[in-house]
């Protein structure tokens, strides 16, 4: 299915050196994708996106994210590779698109944005058909209106804009988002069980207002894998071999440079962390990285022997998992910090 990118640092970046110049960048998984098996739709070439927010203020040009979007393939597309080399953001978003709802548009291209808020999704939501009335009847007058496309996706994040007070101001504290992020991911497990579905929904959610970052990692399952989901974070990120071979350095703990991916950049197994089966994952202002079990009827302790392995079948169906081939290189380093993770602490990685 899709693969997804989330950068935040404390200094701008220069976007090629995500989107088009790493061995295994965001393109190169559109049509190269190692943790994808999906017979039916083999690449992620149903169109992509990518947003980004000003490095400097400018008032005429305002707080609100840019996004360029088109349908077609992200590896054949010249302005893209134009665009990547000339502009530098601190908060980046990047979506490749294997479509499963909603037809082959601009307007059902990630990721799409409200006021200062940036919102993308991989996954999908079981019989959204039958989810969708729900949404809609719930959602005031213009919010109702806001969506341009017909994907689950945009629909629900017009049901995450519900949950906030004012989805049109300037600015958000990210607790407030998170708090929406779980509301959003509640009511939708909540009315899929009203309407009696029972396959499970696969909901990695990654919102923004160009300050915090929340990013979720869920499946409506006990037993099922989520789509695949990993971070990375250190003080430097850089080409240290030609040929696109790039890695994440740490020279001491600060995270000046965090990256959230459905899929690793970089074949360093040191660089990047598997983040936990339903869980949030945060990135405050201050680029503190905190993850938060979600606690709710799907939620199994990793004291619980069966909580320790998943099913990756479902996922696998879906394109979304990792295969059985993979080995778990991409997911070592920082041990201590997932183990307290896997015990449903509260986590601040480089704490």
């Amino acid at each position: 299915m899709c693969r997804l990118l989330v950068f935040k640092g404390k200094e701008p970046i220069q976007l090629s050196h995500l989107l088009t110049k790493p061995c295994h960048s965001i393109i190169n998984q559109a049509f190269d994708s190692r943790l994808r098996l999906d017979s039916r739709r083999p690449i992620n070439g149903d169109g992509f996106g990518v947003g980004w927010y000003d490095a400097f203020p400018d008032p005429e040009l305002g707080a609100e994210p840019c996004i360029f979007t088109s349908v077609t393939p992200a590896w054949n597309n010249q302005n893209l590779t134009r665009l990547a080399a000339k502009i530098k953001s601190p908060l980046v978003f990047a979506h490749v698109r294997a479509s499963t709802a909603g037809g082959l548009s601009e307007t059902n291209c990630h990721p799409w944005k409200y006021g200062k808020l940036m919102w993308m999704h991989n996954g999908g939501i079981a019989e959204f058909d039958k989810l969708k009335r729900l949404i809609s009847e719930h959602l005031p007058e213009q919010l109702f209106l806001f969506p341009e496309g017909n994907t689950d996706s945009e629909w629900v994040f017009a049901l995450f804009l519900s949950f906030l007070t004012d989805p049109l101001k300037a600015s958000f504290d990210w607790r407030e988002l998170k708090d929406a992020m779980l509301k959003t991911i509640s009511t939708l497990t909540a009315w899929a069980k009203e309407k009696g579905i029972t396959e499970p929904s696969l909901m990695n959610f990654c919102v923004t207002d160009g300050s915090s970052v929340v990013a979720s990692r869920y499946i409506s399952s006990r037993t099922e894998e989520a789509a695949s989901l990993y971070f990375s974070s250190g003080t430097s990120f850089y080409e240290y071999a030609p040929g696109g071979h790039y890695k994440m350095t740490k020279s001491d703990k600060r995270e000046d440079i965090i990256l959230i991916a459905s899929e690793p950049l970089t074949f360093e197994k040191a660089d990047w962390l598997e983040i936990r089966t339903n869980t949030l994952i945060t990135i405050t202002p201050h680029q503190n990285l905190l993850q938060f079990p979600i606690i709710d009827e799907f939620y199994v302790s990793p004291s619980d022997p069966s909580g320790r392995v998943r099913g990756q079948e479902f996922a696998r169906e879906k394109g979304y998992g990792a295969p059985a081939f993979v080995s778990k290189e991409w997911v070592l380093g920082d041990g201590a910090a997932k183990g307290r993770a896997e015990q449903g602490e509260v986590v601040e990685v480089g704490a």
